[in-house]
């Protein structure tokens, strides 16, 4: 597999949301109009406009409150269902990158309905811009990784949150990092790390963060008939090419 990964360490997450703004900046993304909703998470969910958002939980657990944060974003599938599901479509809508793994929207997304992308995504990422169609979500920044750089979040995040490097090396490091954490906080999980590119340390099970930290946290999803499809006819494709 190899390819690049993300190790986010929620235990060391702060909410400061540098992450958010940098993705925002360097993607040049104009601000959202937003209200006050009772929260500190803002704007209240992910858009065309905002690729990576810090999401805020208050929960009690064991008797104890706890604020969680959740920096959410797209976590670049090992195998993506909305990949799947645009090559059943449109030919190169969706690409995956070979050196690094990152799932990258073109701009033939616009010839793809959103209502077939989502719902094959177990994570709830993929956002569209109503004028232009085109739809949008983090790329991993690989503009910045191809030239040797550090994805934006992990550039800016001050408290080690946000890793990025040789899938092997995040792995190695995330593994550690959980065995550390499991002598306080024994509900600590790693999530769905075996499919994923951004792996999230999370000190307790992921549907305490949100409802969509892990695939099953989320499930059941609805899987449009395109995507059940073309999960099916991928390893026949495989074969073929």
């Amino acid at each position: 597999m190899n390819g690049k990964s993300f190790f986010v360490d929620l235990s060391k997450c702060t909410a400061c949301r540098g992450c958010q703004v940098a993705c925002k900046q360097w993607k040049n993304k104009p601000a959202e109009k937003t209200e006050n909703t009772g929260s500190h998470q803002n704007p209240p969910d992910l858009s065309w406009m905002t690729l990576k958002l810090v999401r805020f939980t208050e929960k009690t657990i064991d008797g104890k409150f706890n604020w969680l944060f959740f920096p959410d974003q797209c976590r670049h599938c090992v195998d993506a269902p909305c990949k799947m599901v645009a090559d059943s479509e449109v030919e190169g809508a969706i690409l995956q990158d070979e050196a690094t793994g990152a799932v990258v929207f073109t701009d033939k997304t616009k010839d793809i309905s959103i209502d077939n992308v989502r719902p094959a995504c177990p994570y709830d990422i993929p956002r569209v811009n109503p004028e232009t169609k085109v739809m949008y979500k983090c790329d991993m920044c690989i503009d910045r990784v191809q030239a040797g750089l550090l994805p934006a979040c992990v550039q800016t995040c001050p408290t080690g949150t946000m890793n990025f490097g040789d899938r092997d090396e995040m792995m190695a490091m995330a593994e550690k990092r959980l065995a550390e954490v499991k002598k306080k906080y024994p509900q600590a999980i790693l999530a769905d790390p075996k499919d994923v590119r951004v792996i999230f340390l999370c000190l307790f099970p992921g549907d305490n963060y949100y409802k969509y930290v892990t695939a099953e946290a989320g499930a059941p999803r609805t899987m449009t008939r395109k995507a059940m499809l073309a999960s099916l006819t991928r390893p026949f494709a495989r074969i073929l090419s």
